[in-house]
């Protein structure tokens, strides 16, 4: 079964890049507490209902998977690209992670307390997303948590350069509210939603606003 050209192409930029986002992304969560508060309180939560299997799908480097491990967190990450994945592994040699597609999680049905999707979902196309958000809430134990990042806007922004490197990458910015009404669609419940202003970033300003949703698969 041929797979939709956006994974063939995401799949590439990351691998491309895997190395350069690593050193790019290496102290950003020290500079970010809103984004420390968030996680915090997404591991709270899952580990108020009991603590269990917590997915970062899209985990990328795994730093976002160390942070809330170090948190108390059993957590594992998933990602498109098997140079990232190297990366995850060389950085966080005990926590497990694995090549996959959020369109297809090879999890069992509701069976995860947590899933975490940090800026993930960006790269799915508009058609997609209620697919993703589906096997989300198919993964997603009763009371399960899912918190999602991502960037606002109304765009599809065309990334061609990397650090100097050569890709063929989409970002998709969204608004909160149309992004909380597809994972309502998909039996998800979003209780809790942050918008946050663009802050300095390394070589300037961020472009765009950024967004956190909090939801959750009802009991």
């Amino acid at each position: 079964m041929t797979e939709p050209n956006f994974l063939t192409r995401t799949r590439a930029a990351y691998d491309t890049m895997a190395v350069r986002y690593t050193e790019f992304t290496r102290d950003e969560l020290a500079a970010r507490p809103l984004e420390r508060a968030l996680l915090a309180a997404f591991a709270e939560l899952v580990g108020a209902d009991g603590g269990g299997r917590v997915l970062d799908v899209g985990c990328g480097n795994g730093r976002v998977a160390r942070h809330l491990r170090d948190l108390g967190l059993d957590v594992e990450g998933v990602d498109l690209s098997p140079g990232m994945i190297t990366e995850a592994r060389r950085l966080h040699p005990d926590l497990r992670f694995t090549v996959g597609s959020m369109l297809a999680l090879d999890v069992p049905d509701a069976t995860l307390t947590g899933l975490l999707a940090w800026y993930s979902v960006i790269h799915v196309p508009d058609d997609l997303l209620p697919a993703v958000f589906a096997e989300f809430h198919r993964v997603l134990a009763p009371g399960g948590h899912l918190l999602l990042g991502f960037q606002v806007g109304d765009e599809h922004v065309h990334r061609t350069d990397a650090w100097g490197d050569p890709v063929d990458v989409v970002f998709h910015r969204r608004r909160p509210d149309d992004v909380a009404q597809l994972l309502a669609a998909a039996g998800l419940t979003t209780h809790a939603r942050l918008h946050r202003e663009p802050q300095p970033w390394p070589g300037g300003v961020e472009p765009t606003a950024q967004a956190f949703l909090l939801a959750r698969r009802p009991m």
